[in-house]
């Protein structure tokens, strides 16, 4: 890993607070590092995995809350914030999300072969971590699930209709990138988004994710992510990984989150033996927008409270 200080004023990330980079066989993950005070970095480091469309400064209320204890590391993923792109031709699937968190610990968290460490994602990024951790309990000391509790699944019958979307798709290719004059214009634009955000959570999420361009701003993040994936896990093998999940768990709830009225959550939450589960205010990025202490308050007992 390599990493740098930056200022932490505007649109840059936070003071106290180092971009990093973790070069991978076929690409290459950003992210940002917060650095523990010496006398506790005999604790293993604290991965953090974002949302969809999200980026590491998803965590920089958070982050900085963990990293009194130890090590934290928010990483951007694929496609996502400063991290590189997927080759043309190829597209976002699931399980190379776990395929990239799987060599990014390989690579730059060897020592978690003898000390495991603790993962902790946001929606899409909870799902990467709880199935690394299904396959790599070995590797994994603690997982924390922000709003987050398996895979979305697809019934068996729907394979071919999903198949169908995404090759045409891939075939019309995306839309012309939208120009902004500015990036608190594509701030007001990310407030009213499936997940919304009050001004200050888009205002510190949106700028990472821009780029200029000419005399303005245009998305960094790949337009490909918003393609739909060629293939979906069923209903049975969403509740098969989470059985397969032998780590300490922590699932924390959102009370105005995207699970909130989530069908079949309570048979999910069942499968996963001796989960804990929170309840705290907010929606679905209740650990960045509003009261974000409830949450900090609950990952640090259960991560730190030995």
């Amino acid at each position: 890993m390599t990493d740098t200080v930056l200022p932490g004023s505007g649109h840059d990330i936070p003071a106290g607070c180092r971009e990093a980079h973790w070069p991978l066989e076929h690409i290459t993950l950003a992210g940002l590092s917060w650095h523990t005070p010496v006398e506790n970095e005999v604790r293993p480091p604290v991965l953090m995995i974002h949302g969809w469309l999200d980026n590491a400064m998803s965590f920089t209320k958070l982050a900085p809350e963990l990293a009194q204890h130890a090590g934290v590391y928010a990483i951007d993923m694929a496609g996502h914030g400063h991290s590189g792109h997927r080759p043309s031709g190829y597209g976002y699937w699931l399980m190379d999300y776990v395929a990239d968190l799987s060599e990014l610990i390989d690579h730059h968290f060897p020592e978690s072969e003898r000390f495991p460490l603790d993962l902790v994602g946001h929606s899409l990024g909870g799902i990467v971590c709880a199935l690394y951790a299904a396959a790599f309990p070995e590797r994994v000391r603690r997982l924390v699930m922000i709003d987050s509790l398996g895979a979305l699944s697809r019934s068996a019958k729907e394979t071919i209709p999903q198949l169908r979307r995404a090759l045409q798709k891939k075939r019309n290719g995306s839309a012309p990138a939208a120009v902004y004059p500015d990036v608190d214009a594509a701030a007001k634009i990310r407030e009213g988004g499936l997940s919304p955000l009050s001004s200050e959570a888009a205002g510190l999420l949106v700028p990472r994710n821009m780029r200029s361009a000419g005399a303005g701003f245009v998305w960094r993040t790949d337009a490909r992510l918003r393609h739909p994936t060629s293939l979906m896990m069923t209903e049975e093998q969403v509740q098969a990984s989470l059985e397969a999940i032998q780590t300490p768990t922590l699932f924390v709830r959102a009370a105005q989150g995207l699970l909130a009225n989530h069908k079949g959550l309570d048979t999910r939450a069942e499968l996963i033996p001796g989960l804990t589960t929170v309840d705290v205010p907010g929606g679905h990025h209740c650990h960045l927008d509003g009261d974000t202490a409830p949450i900090a308050k609950a990952i640090k007992r259960f991560l730190f409270n030995d």
